[in-house]
């Protein structure tokens, strides 16, 4: 990968910028909408969201006033688990649809596998959401269709009724969490790992081992880890709303991590902290 335009090709043979803009926790008023121009100016094509962000307007708003043509961006959201459902789902779709101002979205996402709402019958649920997202792909509403934060047992049994196999599965990965055994099920499925939160949540510029190896590379934390993602294979998700941070996080290519020190950090285990359980978490 040389740039932020380059791509990953996904198991339906479209393409994927290889870094995306995350705009979790990004908010809904100026500031989100000057992070996104920033974003854009920097060189990403690739912006990431999701319904429960609660940004979408902002982030369709800075799309379009951005007067790059929607056809060079890559626009991922996501379906949040209370409206998981055949219907619902298709509503829900729509609905980010026109807060998004766009006809159609590159990457839809499910983004959790096992809702509270639904968690006494999350197996028949997630099929039927795949359903309505699998006909919203061959309607040509969405060029592809993955999840998120699914691990290998909710891919099995999505896996039992799943007539198009997903595209992508995003999930946390960061220094100390690889998910090794995931990713692998991921790879041996054609399924592209995306990383949201490369930085652990901010967790990082604490580990003194990777502010040591910033030093060596003569580059911040941020560009170190951004760039340890791709050289894992990962497509990284980084997100600021700080223009200096924003430009920096996109200086990725014109430096290489040596094979140890990937594997170096990728060892630092639960150095941003130890992973979640998604079938346990409150929503």
């Amino acid at each position: 990968m040389k740039s932020l335009t380059d791509t990953y090709e996904l198991n339906n043979g479209s393409c994927i910028p290889c870094v995306g803009f995350g705009t979790w926790q990004t908010p809904d008023d100026e500031v989100g909408y000057n992070a996104v121009r920033k974003a854009l100016d920097a060189g990403y094509r690739h912006i990431d969201t999701a319904a429960i962000y609660k940004n979408e307007e902002t982030v369709g708003r800075a799309i379009a006033d951005s007067g790059i043509p929607r056809n060079e961006i890559f626009l991922t959201s996501k379906i949040w688990g209370d409206d998981y459902g055949y219907e619902s789902a298709k509503k829900a779709f729509e609905t980010s649809l026109e807060k998004l101002g766009t006809s159609y979205l590159d990457l839809y996402l499910m983004h959790w596998p096992n809702p509270a709402k639904f968690r006494d019958r999350w197996q028949e649920t997630n099929a039927a959401t795949w359903k309505a997202m699998e006909e919203l792909y061959k309607d040509g509403r969405i060029k592809a269709i993955g999840v998120s934060n699914f691990m290998i047992r909710h891919l099995e049994e999505l896996s039992q009724t799943w007539e198009i196999t997903p595209m992508v599965n995003q999930v946390k990965l960061c220094p100390g969490d690889t998910k090794d055994e995931l990713i692998e099920f991921c790879r041996s499925h054609d399924i592209l790992p995306e990383a949201y939160s490369p930085l652990g949540t901010g967790k990082v510029f604490s580990v003194p081992r990777i502010k040591e190896l910033a030093q060596k590379y003569n580059v911040s934390v941020a560009r170190l880890c951004i760039r340890w993602s791709l050289q894992m294979g990962y497509l990284p998700l980084p997100k600021s709303v700080t223009p200096e941070y924003i430009e920096d996080n996109a200086n990725v290519f014109n430096f290489d991590i040596s094979e140890s020190d990937v594997s170096d950090i990728a060892n630092l285990t639960h150095c941003c902290g130890k992973p979640r359980n998604p079938d346990e978490v409150p929503w």
